[in-house]
């Protein structure tokens, strides 16, 4: 069984960084194609055990011209439905989780709450004790969040992992392989300083400062490994078919 896993970085300034030695200290060979510098995606995933979408400055819907929000989304849409289809496992990390929102229906707009950045807390939803990654994740995990769209609606049929008050889509699955995430897991403080210094307005606006913001993050990065390494971990497993996946489970509605 193959162990490469197909990592598509749609941004220079967004690469698999922590992430991506995760996953390579769990025994999966990263296969990195970056489409913002022309190179072709794969029309298939034959090959390749899972499959890592990574973040970027891009808008997962098109803009007033009905253009795309880059040249290669409707393709890589098609390559995430050919992984929900097959099973093939699947993570998606912020403008990634919002892609695989959307090539398989869901809606994605700019967020009427504004841009969610720096360090917070997520919230574990119950579905989350039923799946395979998310089961072992604390109720309230630090993540990092860099955003200004949201999903609004998810896809019919996804399972709702986690949520936070003013974005209450920050996780969910597709089928019983295929993971989005509306946050960075990825980043080292390097990452968070050069996209503070490259968003001092937006900052302003929000009524801080990039060096406010940066050391906000350092002080969970520690943190933030504690949990999301052992969840990368958990993926590359399911990838490589060493960690069963659980039986999709539905809960009871609550009230009438």
């Amino acid at each position: 069984m193959t162990n490469r896993a197909l990592v598509i970085e749609n941004d220079p300034t967004d690469d698999a960084r922590r992430l991506g030695e995760w996953l390579t200290d769990a025994g999966l060979e990263l296969d990195v194609v970056r489409p913002h510098t022309s190179e072709a995606l794969p029309a298939d995933l034959d090959g390749f055990a899972a499959v890592v979408v990574l973040g970027g400055e891009q808008h997962a819907y098109d803009d007033a011209n009905g253009d795309p929000g880059a040249p290669w989304f409707p393709a890589l849409e098609s390559l995430l439905r050919k992984a929900v289809r097959n099973k093939v496992p699947t993570l998606g990390v912020c403008l990634g989780g919002q892609l695989l929102a959307t090539a398989m229906g869901g809606t994605v707009e700019r967020s009427a709450s504004g841009p969610e950045i720096g360090a917070r807390l997520v919230a574990r939803r119950d579905a989350a004790e039923y799946d395979t990654l998310w089961r072992y994740v604390p109720f309230a995990p630090d993540v990092l969040q860099w955003h200004e769209d949201e999903i609004t609606e998810l896809p019919v049929g996804a399972t709702l992992l986690a949520a936070s008050t003013r974005y209450p889509h920050q996780a969910f699955r597709m089928g019983d392989r295929a993971w989005g995430l509306q946050f960075h897991i990825e980043c080292d403080a390097d990452m968070i300083a050069s996209w503070a210094a490259d968003n001092t307005s937006t900052l302003a606006d929000l009524g801080t400062d990039a060096d406010s913001v940066v050391a906000q993050c350092a002080a969970v990065l520690d943190d933030i490994e504690d949990v999301w390494q052992p969840f990368a971990s958990r993926f590359a497993a399911v990838a490589r078919g060493t960690l069963d996946v659980l039986p999709a489970r539905s809960l009871p509605l609550l009230g009438h």
